[in-house]
């Protein structure tokens, strides 16, 4: 699969952007655990303008990270050029644009799945900012705005002619949210629509090794996206790639594997923010790590209360040894 001037394997793996969860500590676990190309979290085009800090630090991008996306979203046209730019400086090999996003902070200004309800200005924005970087745009939007508007086919064709290089498709409307099922007939059509000539990469319910073999070979997409089944689970890039490149299933890491990979990426957290902010930015993962285990939840409460990193790696290392012999769960 070729973005622009980048190649990627066929079939290739990519990690979702999210907010708060794919900062550059858990995008360097998912590539070692084999994804193909990482995304920052999403980041506002005002505050990369107005140089906000936090947000300047959600694009720091590590070599060894490599190859990544930078994710913007905006609903003005003018911030978004500039953010594009600004993105560009921080060097990434993509620039995606957010027209998926359907959390009502964003959708209801106009933003990410939002611009789905004004296609003419989607069109637009993309457009302008394809015009002004030099760096591939691609854009990640979802199948319509709501049940009587799934209009992708026709949207992505109009994307495409602006000059993108991929398209990503989340297989839900903005008024489904994450609820009830993907549906990826509609990620097939735009496939299979003989007009389309850029990479379509499908995104939604990818759970397992056995379901993202099923899409690709049921719907022809060039790739796979996967967000949320990636948190607190990283290792599901490996398995997906083993069993497609194999077709035997991978045993799911032990429990003291998992402790230490959720380790690792806390110690390196509290490096990069420092030891409160560090914790507490880690809390999402670790919220979500061990789900599924029996009797965990006093130790997670635990987990989750402290502020400090010694206290928090002797809680993991109750957890390894509590739990030595058993294989980290997989949630559905």
């Amino acid at each position: 699969m070729k973005i622009g001037n980048l190649e990627l394997r066929k079939e290739s793996l990519l990690l979702a952007p999210m907010e708060d969860v794919t900062d550059k500590m858990f995008r360097q676990l998912c590539k070692r655990y084999g994804a193909d190309l990482m995304y920052t979290e999403f980041v506002s085009a005002d505050a990369l303008v107005r140089e906000v800090d936090k947000t300047l630090k959600k694009i720091e991008i590590s070599e060894e990270e490599r190859p990544v996306g930078i994710q913007i979203y905006g609903k003005e046209t003018g911030a978004m050029v500039e953010a594009a730019r600004i993105a560009e400086e921080a060097g990434p090999d993509i620039i995606d644009i957010n027209f998926g996003c359907p959390v009502k902070k964003i959708a209801s200004k106009g933003a990410g799945a939002g611009m789905l309800r004004d296609i003419p200005k989607m069109i637009e924005m993309t457009r302008a900012i394809v015009k002004a970087v030099k760096t591939p745009v691609t854009v990640k939007t979802r199948l319509g705005w709501d049940e009587s508007s799934k209009n992708i086919v026709d949207v992505a064709e109009q994307l495409q002619d602006t000059g993108i290089q991929a398209i990503t498709i989340h297989g839900r409307t903005r008024a489904q949210m994450y609820s009830g099922e993907a549906d990826w007939t509609l990620i097939g059509a735009v496939k299979n629509n003989p007009r389309m000539t850029i990479p379509v990469i499908g995104n939604g319910d990818i759970t397992n090794p056995l379901k993202a073999k099923n899409y690709l070979q049921k719907y022809g997409v060039d790739a796979l996206m996967i967000g949320r089944p990636a948190i607190g689970r990283p290792w599901i890039f490996r398995e997906i790639r083993h069993y497609l490149d194999t077709g035997e299933l991978l045993p799911a890491p032990t429990i003291p594997e998992h402790v230490e990979m959720i380790r690792e990426q806390v110690n390196k957290s509290v490096e990069w923010l420092g030891e409160r902010r560090g914790i507490l930015h880690s809390r999402r993962h670790l919220a979500t790590t061990f789900k599924g285990l029996e009797h965990f939840r006093p130790l997670k409460i635990k987990m989750l209360r402290t502020e400090r990193i010694d206290e928090l790696n002797a809680i993991l290392d109750e957890i390894a040894e509590q739990w030595a012999d058993h294989s980290s769960p997989c949630p559905e």
